[in-house]
């Protein structure tokens, strides 16, 4: 994951060189295939603010299915998704006021028609579309956007994240309608980030409001995976048509949708999206060659085989660059006890997780280039920074190592760590070093990583217990429960913006799984290296330039870097299979492949 993006993080933009992605010719070629994407434009007819698409003319008709991995969504409310699928759901059905051109990564408008930030950088003027409409015919207006920023997002309603990393010195932004299709927002201070968070999804008021008046009990179960589809109220271009359970979940085209083709006529031109539910990746791999699916994510050992069928199939392969999240080992770092007075996590293994020799130990006995070259067949880079690859805020300072068992070993020894004579490691007291290690059941190539894991540290003489288990299981250990020794787990992200990792890098955050907290418990037991994060990722956020904020940014992947809460594995490469008669196409290595599903169509 090293690829240069262009950003505009707040009004003065920073600036860099883009590399567009390519059509995949040779997946380790540094030749790019330039594809330049035709960024839609405002047009106004009789008086309705239409988005006007600048690709070519397509066909209407036909659908596409693309497929998840696991059980399926959980919610389709776009408020209360705590997982990635149910996020993507939802992110079809409801549209934010800006959204990021895939290319260039600069906000730009969707619901909204323009916006403008003022000099001091504190207040966000959006002029809506006049004449656009929700998928039942009513108006979309600032009363609707109003109404979700301060009674859905602002209340606490729902998963709380976008709440949470925006909250500038213990304060919250403001929203007030200024009339029909004029909101402004008003930040305590100018606050970088901010801009991004309007492409967060609004929602309809006169749909939502009767679940918000409820409260969070009726919230939490709104528009969950039993509402009728007939019920929903969207603006995305696509509406929920039908959701199967553990099968497939099926969305047809929105005929209110605000977009509009050059010939006028509205989009999108497919007549449906699916998304086949599908075990496991090889299950994927299965109905992708059945021709079941029209679209995959390649694995890395899927590649070269791929790359050699392509020139005879009805599919192009496309390279869109190092994968924007990050694959890493974590140690639970959690030394509390629960409300019954147990700890968490067994007293003789607190002490070996909260040892930072210990920690390295494990980051030196990982062999990243073998995981590499076996598990992503070498399509893939060896990690070991909390911002991914193509960060713009990667710090490069940070160098690569390669696996050291001696350099671990010296590392043990110094904590009083030991080896008997037949290589078992022990601790100063005795006790035999063993632990578990999870990850989720079915993801394959995380399956894979945890066989080798397993295999590196019992070169140190450790015993580690690899028990795969079913996702939302795994979730709980990791914010809920707590009952857990080491984990694989990834987190997507921004090479746009850190700041999306608030709740995973502030102690009190309800993702920092390595030393989770309660809500009730705040920041008790704070590290001191977690105390000085802290105070880096809320000053990286207040900062306005560019080079201010990677300083801050750069500080705290040093501290991650040298404490190891996370121990980085590698970043995949994304390689993506289309059919051919799929049109409109335009990778982007910010969006994917179909991030203009309503552009696309079947091609003669």
């Amino acid at each position: 994951m090293v690829i240069l993006l262009v950003a505009l993080l707040f009004k003065g933009c920073l600036v860099k060189d883009v590399p567009e992605p390519k059509q995949l010719t040779n997946t380790h070629s540094n030749q790019v295939e330039q594809i330049k994407y035709p960024t839609p434009k405002n047009i106004t007819i009789d008086g309705i603010d239409y988005l006007q698409s600048q690709a070519p003319i397509g066909k209407f008709g036909g659908e596409l299915i693309a497929s998840t991995i696991g059980e399926g969504p959980k919610t389709f409310n776009p408020f209360n998704c705590k997982d990635n699928i149910s996020a993507l759901m939802a992110g079809i059905l409801y549209d934010g006021l800006l959204s990021t051109d895939p290319i260039t990564g600069q906000p730009i408008p969707k619901l909204a028609k323009s916006f403008s930030i003022s000099e001091d950088g504190k207040t966000y003027t959006i002029k809506l579309r006049k004449g656009i409409k929700w998928s039942d015919g009513k108006p979309i207006t600032a009363d609707d956007v109003v109404f979700t920023w301060n009674d859905i997002i602002f209340a606490g309603l729902g998963d709380t994240s976008t709440r949470d990393s925006i909250i500038i010195d213990d304060k919250l932004p403001t929203v007030e309608k200024i009339d029909n299709y004029t909101v402004v927002f008003k930040t305590p201070k100018p606050f970088a980030p901010f801009i991004r968070m309007l492409s967060t999804s609004i929602a309809p008021k006169h749909f939502f409001m009767p679940a918000v008046k409820k409260g969070n009990t009726s919230f939490d179960s709104f528009l969950s995976t039993n509402t009728p589809p007939k019920d929903f109220v969207t603006s995305g271009a696509f509406k929920l048509k039908e959701y199967v359970p553990a099968q497939r979940v099926v969305f047809e085209r929105n005929p209110n949708y605000y977009e509009i083709n050059k010939n006028k006529q509205k989009l999108p031109y497919l007549d449906k999206v699916v998304y086949l539910i599908v075990g496991d990746l090889n299950n994927e791999v299965l109905k992708f060659e059945a021709k079941e699916l029209d679209v995959i994510s390649l694995q890395g050992s899927k590649v070269a085989r791929y790359k050699t069928l392509e020139p005879h199939s009805d599919f192009k392969l496309y390279n869109l660059g190092p994968n924007t999240g990050t694959m890493f080992l974590s140690l639970n770092l959690n030394n509390r006890k629960n409300d019954k007075g147990k700890f968490y996590v067994n007293p003789d293994k607190q002490m070996w997780f909260q040892d930072v020799n210990f920690r390295k130990a494990i980051d030196y006995a990982i062999d990243r280039k073998n995981m590499v070259l076996n598990i992503a067949n070498g399509i893939g880079a060896p990690l070991y920074t909390a911002e991914s690859l193509n960060s713009i805020f990667l710090n490069t300072n940070l160098k690569p190592y390669d696996k050291d068992l001696n350099k671990a070993k010296e590392l043990l020894k110094k904590s009083g760590f030991y080896q008997d004579k037949k290589g078992r490691l022990f601790d100063k007291h005795g006790h035999r070093v063993e632990f578990d290690l999870y990850t989720n059941a079915g993801n394959s190539e995380r399956e894979a990583i945890g066989v080798m894991v397993k295999q590196d540290l019992e070169d140190l003489g450790m015993k580690v217990n690899f028990k795969p288990i079913e996702f939302n299981s795994l979730v709980n250990k990791l914010v809920s429960t707590f009952d857990w020794d080491m984990v694989i787990m990834g987190l997507t992200g921004s090479p746009l913006e850190p700041n999306g990792g608030k709740n995973v890098w502030l102690s009190d955050g309800r993702l920092h799984m390595f030393n989770q907290r309660t809500p009730n418990e705040g920041k008790i037991g704070i590290l001191p290296w977690e105390k000085e994060i802290d105070y880096l990722y809320t000053q990286g956020a207040l900062a306005t330039k560019f080079e201010d904020r990677k300083k801050y940014y750069d500080k705290y992947q040093e501290i991650v870097y040298n404490e190891k809460p996370f121990i980085y594995i590698y970043s995949p490469v994304i390689i993506v299979a289309i059919r051919n008669k799929f049109k409109n196409i335009y990778p982007s290595s910010l969006s994917g492949i179909t991030h203009n599903i309503e552009e696309i169509y079947i091609g003669d």
